[in-house]
C-alpha cells in the first residue's frame, strides 16, 4: 500500500518567538492539530486526497485565527473578499473563486467549480450567482467580524498603505491557509485558501486561487500550496515552477521546493513558504521567513505541528 501523507500551512511570515503568548501559541497548535486529524483520518479511512484537503481547509477557514474563511481580513471598504483554488493531480481537474463574499467555506466553492462546472475559474459577481445556483449561503457580515483584524484595518485605512498579515507591523501574523494530502491510491491533491491582504483595493488578487501560482498539483511531480507575498509567487508562478524543476531536472521534491523557496523566489525579493507532497507520500514544508504555521502527518509515523524554524 502506497505511504499515505497530509500537511497543511496557516501562513508564513514574521512569526518572531517569544512574540506570542504561550496561550495564543497553543491556540494556533491546537487547530493545526485538529485541521491535520480531520484530513488525515479521510486518508486513514480511504478517501481520496481531494476529500482530505478540502476536509483540512474547512477547518482552517471556520478558526477565526487565520485569514480565510472566518479570519478574513478587511478591504479598503470594510468588507470582505476571499479566494479559493483545488486541485487533483491525477486529472489535473482544478477549480478556483476569487472575489467571493459571505462564503462560510471558500475551498468548499471553489470544489464545486471543479466538480460542477466547465469552468476553472469564477471570480466576483459571477462567482457569487455560480453560488446561489449551487445553493450557498452567505453568512451575515457579523461572522467574519473579528476585532484584531479590524484594528489592523483602522490602522491603516484612508491610506494607500496594505498590509500582508504576517507582515512585521505591529503583531499581525496571520495568512493564508492550505493542504496537500497523498492518499492510498497515490493520488495527490492541493488546496489554498485566503482572504488576502488587509486594505486592499481595487479588487487584488493575490496568488491563492491562481493555479501554478499558489496551488499545483500533478501526480507526476507534486501538489503544492503557498504562503507568502503573492505578487513575488506569481510572478514566480512558485507552485508550478517545483513541479517544473521534479520534471524536467529530475530533482526530489525536497531539493526542488528549497530551490524554489529559499533562492528563486528570494532572487526576485520574494517572501513566504510552501508545503509540497509527491505521490510516495513525501513531505516537505520550507519558507524563508522567521516562522510558518504548519503541520504534517504520514502513515509512516513521522508527525510535526510547528511554528517556528527548528
Amino acid at each position: 500500500m502506497n505511504t499515505f501523507s497530509i500537511a497543511i500551512h496557516g501562513g508564513a511570515g514574521t512569526l518572531v518567538k517569544g512574540m506570542m503568548t504561550p496561550e495564543l501559541e497553543t491556540q494556533y497548535k491546537e487547530a493545526l492539530k485538529n485541521a491535520l486529524d480531520k484530513g488525515y483520518a479521510i486518508l486513514k479511512n480511504g478517501g481520496t486526497s481531494t476529500e482530505a484537503v478540502e476536509i483540512a481547509v474547512v477547518e482552517l477557514e471556520n478558526s477565526h485565527l487565520f485569514n480565510a474563511g472566518k479570519g478574513a481580513v478587511f478591504t479598503a471598504d470594510e468588507t470582505h473578499e476571499m479566494d479559493a483554488s483545488i486541485m487533483e493531480g491525477k486529472s489535473l481537474n482544478a477549480g478556483a473563486v476569487s472575489l467571493i463574499t459571505g462564503i462560510k467555506n471558500p475551498i468548499s466553492l471553489a470544489k464545486d467549480v471543479m466538480e460542477n462546472s466547465e469552468h476553472v475559474f469564477l471570480a466576483g459577481n459571477g462567482a457569487m450567482q455560480f453560488a446561489k445556483k449551487m445553493n450557498y449561503s452567505l453568512e451575515d457580515e457579523t461572522y467574519f467580524y473579528d476585532k484584531l483584524r479590524h484594528q489592523q484595518w483602522i490602522e491603516i485605512k484612508d491610506t494607500d498603505s496594505f498590509q500582508l498579515d504576517h507582515s512585521v507591523k505591529k503583531d499581525s501574523k496571520f495568512g493564508t491557509v492550505g493542504a496537500v494530502a497523498c492518499d492510498k491510491e497515490g493520488n495527490i491533491a492541493a488546496a489554498t485558501s485566503t482572504g488576502g491582504m488587509t486594505n486592499k483595493r481595487y479588487g487584488r488578487v493575490g496568488d491563492s486561487p491562481m493555479i501554478g501560482a499558489g496551488n499545483y498539483a500533478n501526480n507526476k511531480t507534486c501538489a503544492i500550496s503557498c504562503t507568502g507575498s503573492g505578487e513575488f509567487f506569481i510572478r514566480g508562478v512558485v507552485a508550478y515552477d517545483v513541479s517544473c524543476l521534479m520534471e524536467h531536472k529530475a530533482m526530489s521534491l525536497k531539493d526542488a521546493s528549497e530551490e524554489v523557496i529559499n533562492k528563486r523566489i528570494l532572487e526576485i525579493k520574494g517572501d513566504g513558504g510552501l508545503i509540497a507532497v509527491d505521490a510516495k507520500g513525501n513531505i516537505a514544508m520550507p519558507f524563508n521567513t522567521e516562522g510558518m504555521y504548519r503541520a504534517s502527518k504520514s502513515s509512516n509515523g513521522e508527525e510535526e505541528v510547528s511554528i517556528y524554524k527548528n
